[in-house]
């Protein structure tokens, strides 16, 4: 059988009888086009069978269609959650990503980002903490920040404030008589502060006795291990006989301190009641369902994908105006009471 043979611009401006360079701007420019030709050529395509040279096209308009993302890893499920829920987008933007993890590397960061520049991206979404948002501006892409630092770049956050709140508020519901909050150290200009802020205000202003342990945990299983080990020798010491109400800055580790407390006991003791953060899948799949504060992460995905593809459409105008001041939306969180508070359940 022969090799069957590609359609050009030649065949499909014969078959509608438009010049090549009509074809061209439907292609490269199709708003100079009528609606009515555009359906002409749009239909004489699927007629012709013509399959797209990508290569060809990115040659004659600069135009490549990739996002790149830069995300700090893969561990804490929060991320992948996210980069599965951006990479769905593709059917309806019809972007395609590059994606690098930084593992909190500056420089490595530094390098990726000098790739993706290379690689001609059209737009860039960051979830990595390294690179602070001024550097980032200047490289005058358009640019969509996910939970981090965002003072010069646009982004979409979750109200991390009022969800830490609700936490504290579940566990006060159920009578807890200390409240405690693990997380890592967190700036205040990162929108996961507020994480730590709603819990402290939200305790103070009920006084409720309360207690946080803020510490390096890590980003692998010996190393939480090790962390959540000593903080629950701790709590055990200080509050023996307290229902303890516990809330923890991601699912993740919540998963990972829930598994060391049913090592240890056999179950979830009466006197602990848990609240995570994310409603990632592994909120879900634990041993014992956890109670979350749950940031709607296909609805953030799809926020940043439209500010971002709303960005790119601006700048690709024959006069693009300068954005005036970064554009930033926040999501309200939802809470979901699972078994780990909702004890009656099991």
């Amino acid at each position: 059988m022969g090799k069957k043979k590609k359609v050009t611009f030649s065949d499909i401006a014969k078959f509608t009888n438009f010049s090549k360079t009509t074809i061209s701007r439907y292609f490269n420019d199709p708003d100079s086009l009528t609606p009515e030709n555009q359906q002409i050529i749009s239909d004489a395509l699927v007629k012709l069978n013509y399959q797209e040279n990508k290569v060809a096209r990115i040659l004659a308009n600069g135009k490549t269609e990739f996002i790149g993302i830069i995300i700090p890893n893969l561990y804490l499920h929060y991320y992948s959650e996210m980069l599965n829920q951006i990479l769905c987008t593709y059917e309806q933007y019809g972007y395609k990503f590059l994606v690098f993890i930084g593992n909190e590397n500056e420089n490595t960061e530094r390098q990726y980002i000098q790739e993706l520049m290379a690689y001609q991206i059209e737009g860039l979404i960051v979830l990595s903490h390294t690179i602070p948002s001024k550097e980032l501006a200047d490289l005058k892409i358009p640019i969509v920040a996910i939970e981090r630092e965002d003072l010069y770049i646009s982004s979409v956050n979750t109200d991390n404030y009022s969800g830490a709140r609700q936490a504290v508020q579940l566990l006060a519901s159920h009578h807890c008589q200390i409240m405690l909050h693990i997380n890592s150290p967190t700036k205040e200009n990162i929108p996961a502060y507020g994480r730590i802020s709603g819990f402290l205000d939200y305790c103070r202003e009920n006084q409720i006795p309360h207690e946080m342990f803020i510490e390096d945990l890590g980003i692998n299983d010996e190393d939480l291990h090790q962390k959540f080990t000593c903080i629950l020798d701790q709590i055990q010491m200080k509050y023996p006989d307290k229902k303890k109400g516990i809330f923890i800055s991601n699912d993740t580790y919540a998963s990972v301190f829930l598994n060391l407390l049913i090592r240890r006991y056999g179950k979830l003791p009466d006197d602990f009641y848990l609240v995570g953060f994310d409603n990632s899948p592994i909120s879900r799949q634990a041993v014992i369902p956890i109670s979350t504060v749950g940031q709607q992460i296909n609805k953030i995905a799809q926020e940043s994908m439209k500010l971002l593809v709303g960005l790119m459409d601006s700048q690709k105008k024959r006069n693009p105006a300068p954005l005036s001041e970064p554009v930033h939306k926040t999501i309200p969180p939802l809470l979901i009471l699972r078994d780990t508070t909702e004890k009656n359940i099991f």
